[in-house]
């Protein structure tokens, strides 16, 4: 089995199955982090398959600077935001009948978790920019802030400026911490 940076270095380059395989090791992941933005089924499907034509398009702009991961969650979440751009005129206030289903969300300790998180997302529809990606990468993915401020190319005392700031949120509206 070839690494990432070997399949990354091959599709790169031209190599349609290396591309294939590099694809099939991350849709997973893209379809999870898309899912957890949206809520939907059918709408992480139309936002993975955005990011999965950009991945085709903008994979030779990957320079190694970073995790292949981290590059690849900054591409999903500027899909995401561009989706959730093209479909504000289309938006209704109605329920959104999945908003109760969650795809490989692994909250062992917590089942609520899910329950909370879409609530809080929904709140943040009216935060700064990087609220939304701030929480789900920390709060839904579990990675640290250290980590999440990689991804997202800002500093780490940002992304725990940006929790805080969601907690209280959270916090006034819910009578709950996340």
């Amino acid at each position: 089995m070839q690494s990432d940076e070997q399949l990354i270095k091959q599709a790169q380059a031209g190599n349609a199955e290396a591309f294939e395989c590099l694809l099939d090791s991350y849709y997973d992941t893209i379809f999870r982090f898309a899912f957890k933005w949206c809520g939907s089924r059918e709408d992480a499907e139309d936002v993975a398959q955005q990011a999965c034509i950009k991945l085709a398009r903008s994979l030779g702009q990957f320079r190694f600077e970073s995790n292949f991961s981290s590059w690849l969650y900054r591409l999903v979440i500027n899909c995401a935001k561009d989706w959730q751009k093209s479909q504000a005129r289309h938006q209704s206030d109605s329920p959104n009948t999945d908003a109760d289903q969650t795809i490989d969300v692994p909250y062992k300790d917590e089942p609520d978790k899910p329950i909370l998180i879409r609530q809080l997302l929904h709140s943040l529809e009216h935060f700064a920019d990087g609220m939304k990606e701030t929480v789900l990468l920390v709060h839904a993915e579990g990675f640290t802030h250290a980590e999440v401020a990689t991804i997202l190319g800002v500093k780490e005392s940002t992304i725990s400026w940006r929790l805080h700031e969601v907690r209280k949120k959270f916090q006034s509206q819910f009578g709950q911490d996340i």
